[in-house]
């Protein structure tokens, strides 16, 4: 390996550096190049084509911001992502690049903006290759999140990279007229071979986590004082091996998980054992006289298997009701809920209204009735840097 300085116009990732404000190393043999902030902020833009690590340090995310090329985007822990908020800005990981974005508990790798403000960019958006279910049973889809991508392939075990101990602050922005908008961590038909573990998602304007379709699973995520919903997918998403998903309302939030599969029937329900869902006092909808305040809400088709359900805090609002689980839809019921593809139990349902029954937004073929589930307790997470922000401990709720 040999090291030197290299201008600008040498990086196919677009660095905007200061004067001496950081130092590269090139494998040429690899054709990488490390990044080192020394001692200055490096402002990272435009589209990433080649394998590129940014090593622990501080540094600028500006504008938005493409891994495609068969390149690999490294992240080491303790790197931190300053996201400008003077224009639209994210990372996203088209279905030609990777990320491998590894921090720990105490070093996690972090993207946040100076002004912390809600929606102050547009997140992290991973595309891959799995299959998917859109509207009317189509196997692609284009993306609504303004990068006007088709998502959608065959290749079930598609492997976008890895992320662990990665937290996302801030985030979820709306783009252009309103109508098209982005999540903390958005997966767009992203496959199995993807790992997703040990996430947070905190305070965005969006959901904290949204998969359109795949088959990719995630364990030990965190998803704090989103505004929107706290886990959502649709377009029949399917990951079998989910465990440990923890959610905290606070403020504004709307349902704790949203789940459709695109008015699909036939669909791979998705497999989620030990779920904590927690809604705090005085959280509103984001809408005024809003029914978005259940627990978990399934429609157009959505399917789900939950194990370890532990849900607290959804009180009614208004004539508003709060319920564990509420079936939007009689076809939902008819062809999911009837045949075994709509699963939430055991379940504890704690300090929150209508408890015993399911809600429905019509008038339900029997309506479910379940009892408390003693056995059941909350998620447990290892505490850590990674989920604290501010000096505020992000799993507080779950002691």
């Amino acid at each position: 390996m040999k090291r030197r300085v290299l201008s600008l116009l040498s990086l196919t990732a677009v660095l905007t550096l200061a004067l001496n404000s950081c130092t590269i190393e090139v494998n040429d043999g690899l054709g990488e190049e490390t990044v080192k902030p020394n001692p200055d902020t490096t402002v990272l833009s435009g589209n990433i084509t080649k394998d590129i690590t940014f090593k622990k340090g501080n540094y600028t995310l500006d504008g938005i911001v493409k891994v495609t090329n068969n390149a690999t985007i490294t992240i080491e822990a303790g790197a931190t992502f300053n996201v400008s908020t003077s224009k639209t800005s994210g990372l996203v990981i088209l279905q030609d690049g990777n990320i491998n974005a590894v921090g720990t508990a105490a070093e996690p790798i972090v993207f946040t903006t100076s002004t912390k403000t809600p929606g102050d960019w547009g997140g992290i958006t991973l595309y891959g290759s799995a299959p998917i279910k859109a509207i009317n049973g189509n196997t692609s889809a284009l993306s609504e999140d303004g990068n006007n991508v088709y998502y959608g392939g065959n290749d079930a075990n598609d492997n976008s990279g890895t992320m662990k101990f990665v937290r996302v602050e801030y985030a979820g922005k709306k783009i252009g007229d309103g109508t098209s908008e982005t999540n903390s961590m958005t997966f767009y038909a992203v496959g199995a071979g993807t790992t997703l573990e040990n996430l947070v998602t905190y305070k965005g304007t969006d959901d904290g986590y949204e998969f359109f379709g795949g088959t990719v699973s995630a364990k030990n995520i965190v998803s704090y004082g989103n505004y929107d919903d706290s886990f959502d997918w649709q377009d029949a998403w399917s990951g079998q091996n989910n465990t440990n998903w923890y959610a905290f309302q606070t403020g504004t939030g709307n349902f704790g998980m949203e789940i459709e599969a695109s008015s699909n029937a036939d669909n791979t329900a998705p497999k989620i054992s030990n779920i904590t869902l927690i809604r705090n006092a005085n959280t509103n909808p984001e809408a005024v006289n809003s029914p978005e305040i259940s627990a978990i809400q399934f429609k157009k088709q959505g399917t789900g298997i939950f194990s370890n359900v532990y849900i607290s805090g959804y009180k009614n609002i208004g004539t508003q009701k709060a319920y564990s689980v509420l079936i939007q839809d009689a076809a939902t019921e008819t062809n999911q809920v009837n045949n075994g593809k709509i699963v939430v139990a055991p379940l504890n349902y704690l300090n929150s209204d209508n408890a015993g029954v399911w809600g429905y937004a019509f008038t339900p073929n029997g309506g479910k009735t379940f009892t408390n589930a003693a056995t059941v307790t909350k998620v447990s997470l290892t505490p850590g840097a990674w989920a604290t922000v501010d000096g505020v401990n992000l799993l507080a709720g779950l002691q």
